[in-house]
């Protein structure tokens, strides 16, 4: 939002934060974040809702208020901005705007950055110079405070807020505008990087990285921290940032626990008017309001909505991603699968490389295009493609690895001589080998999944386990949890991990080996595989337990953003977009030296 009772900072900020936060991470080596080719390149914290931005320019949003309020146009955009009851987004193929909700009203023109503020809108030129209007479908004049009558000279960014706003001028200067009251208005002099109007305050970051807020103060919204952030968001009665480390600290009114953030490492910040959410590369979180609001105005309605809005909506060919707010090299890797005696992963082109074993064609017939998701099972592989649609590749003996599946989906996974995807609707889909039940996935919606051997196990929209397949005599289905809220799953031969919303891992089914000894802490991913299980620490830190035959558990030295547990190999992506491996070797799964496209 641009504030009002909502956050109040600008796409364009958020990227600069992004690339800023990632050149550090890279610089110090402290990723622990997904690979650096995010998936997402923004969010923005409205009044009761938020949206995000895929790399695809596609726009997802979530949360209560007018009925089109979440209706995003059909489109591909470079910024997206959410106010209080509307929201807008530059167009990616002309840089125009186009608004949506109780008011779709805006300028013609190409623009650079965005900003939907109470009841008005903000957005810089190509020429750097600022433009604001006043919504008009609320029967009354939204300019009377001047927040729609901007100064002159060029501008870096712009935050909308309540009645007053505020931008980021060329020369790292800021200025004010609008409702003076409680000083909101007055800027402190100085260079900054970034600035963010909220409802009666406003924040923004030095140069130096020092967070400095000003304004109303009523709950200490306008207390800002002492060290240095990267990002800053000034939301109703509160505020966010975000710092070097990648860690968010909140601070002022937090009777709605929108002050509290949840755990992890962040990519960016926003702070709306009783919630806040923080984007990762794959994910985002949020925390807030949840006493006279259902959850799900709030929380992302999945884990992932990536594939949700990456779809290529049957204009053909492959979509042009939005330019990727990163300081390194496309030639790097965003995603890794460690399958049975072959290795899968995905360039951050979105095209695949495999390596290993070929006695089934894994590696002959690996499909062109770009992809967003991919699973490698025993002997055949799957991935998702940018429009949704799965194409599998390998052993078909089964009909496990058929060349496409009807329908769009959000999710693969390729198990032993079957697999299974989630569709746009949130069902499961399962085909291949009907034996012990495998195909046989529950009914309802859900955000993730994972199979393999003898049996599946899925999380549901709601957080909730279910399993499917063949219990045996060791608990696979019969132990999973049965409680708790959770974000991520992974199924082994014979045991499956699983992530809590906390970030906590809990492991059952077969304990031999300890591969179900799940270690404590907290953790950003987990991947069970055959007799072994490795997660991701917060920190970046690879952790391994279960069977340590052929060096699996053995973890080199280093941070990562990703980890995956095959048959006897792990393979992990390094924070600088690298694959590292190690275990079994016999077909060149895992080579020991770091693998780079």
């Amino acid at each position: 939002m641009r504030d009002r009772g909502g956050g109040g900072h600008k796409l364009l900020l958020i990227a600069l934060a992004i690339a800023a936060l990632l050149l550090a991470l890279l610089t110090l080596a402290q990723a622990a974040t997904p690979a650096p080719t995010s998936r997402y390149v923004g969010l923005d914290a409205g009044r009761d809702h938020t949206c995000t931005l895929h790399i695809t320019g596609r726009i997802h949003c979530w949360g209560s208020g007018p009925t089109n309020l979440l209706e995003v146009p059909e489109g591909r955009y470079s910024a997206v901005s959410a106010g209080e009851w509307h929201n807008c987004a530059i167009r990616q193929n002309d840089n125009g705007i186009t608004c949506w909700g109780r008011d779709s009203s805006a300028p013609s023109g190409a623009f650079r950055d965005i900003a939907a503020g109470w009841h008005f809108a903000c957005a810089i030129r190509e020429n750097n110079e600022l433009e604001c209007w006043g919504t008009s479908n609320f029967g009354r004049s939204v300019l009377d405070y001047g927040q729609a009558d901007p100064p002159d000279g060029e501008f870096r960014t712009v935050s909308a807020g309540y009645l007053h706003a505020c931008g980021l001028r060329t020369t790292g200067e800021i200025a004010c505008w609008g409702r003076a009251s409680f000083g909101r208005t007055n800027a402190p002099e100085g260079v900054f990087t970034q600035v963010s109007s909220g409802t009666t305050h406003s924040c923004g970051v030095r140069e130096s990285g020092q967070a400095v807020c000003w304004g109303m103060n009523n709950y200490g919204q306008s207390n800002a921290p002492s060290g240095t952030f990267t990002q800053v968001s000034a939301g109703a009665w509160h505020s966010c940032g975000l710092r070097e480390s990648g860690m968010v600290e909140c601070w002022g009114d937090d009777a709605h626990d929108q002050s509290t953030p949840s755990p992890g490492r962040y990519l960016a910040v926003s702070a709306g008017m009783r919630h806040s959410c923080a984007l990762s590369s794959t994910s985002t979180s949020c925390w807030g309001r949840r006493d006279d609001q259902p959850l799900e105005a709030i929380a992302p309605p999945t884990t992932s909505i990536v594939t949700d809005i990456s779809s290529d909506g049957g204009e053909g060919g492959t979509p042009t991603p939005t330019p990727t707010p990163t300081p390194t090299p496309t030639t790097t890797y965003t995603a890794v699968s460690a399958g049975g005696t072959h290795t899968c992963a995905l360039r951050s082109t979105g095209t695949i490389d495999c390596w290993g074993r070929d006695n089934r064609r894994q590696l002959t017939d690996v499909p062109t295009g770009t992809y967003t998701a991919i699973s490698a099972g025993n002997e055949h592989t799957c991935a998702l493609s940018s429009a949704g649609v799965i194409r599998c590749w390998g052993d078909n003996s089964q009909n496990q690895a058929p060349t496409t599946q009807s329908g769009t989906f959000t999710a693969v996974s390729a198990g032993w001589r079957h697999s299974c995807g989630i569709r746009s609707s949130g069902a499961i889909h399962c085909w291949g080998d009907p034996t012990g039940n495998r195909l046989a996935a529950p009914s309802g919606t859900f955000s993730a999944l994972s199979v393999d051997w003898q049996h599946g196990c899925a999380v549901s929209s709601a957080g909730a386990i279910s399993c499917w397949g063949d219990d045996g005599t060791i608990g696979r289905i019969s132990s999973a949890p049965t409680s708790g809220s959770y974000s991520a799953i992974s199924v082994g031969n014979e045991h499956s991990c699983a992530l809590s919303s906390g970030g906590a891992i809990s492991c059952w089914g077969n304990s031999a080996n300890d591969r179900t000894a799940a270690q404590t802490g907290t953790f950003t991913a987990v991947s069970a595989g055959s007799s072994h299980s490795c997660g991701l620490r917060s920190n970046g830190a690879v952790v391994c337990w279960g069977w340590s035959g052929a060096g699996r558990t053995t973890v080199p030295a280093g941070t990562y953003a990703a980890v995956s547990a095959g048959s006897q190999h792990t393979c992990a992506i390094t924070s600088s977009g690298t694959i590292v491996c190690w275990g079994s070797d016999t077909y060149g799964q895992a080579p020991t030296t770091p693998r780079s496209p």
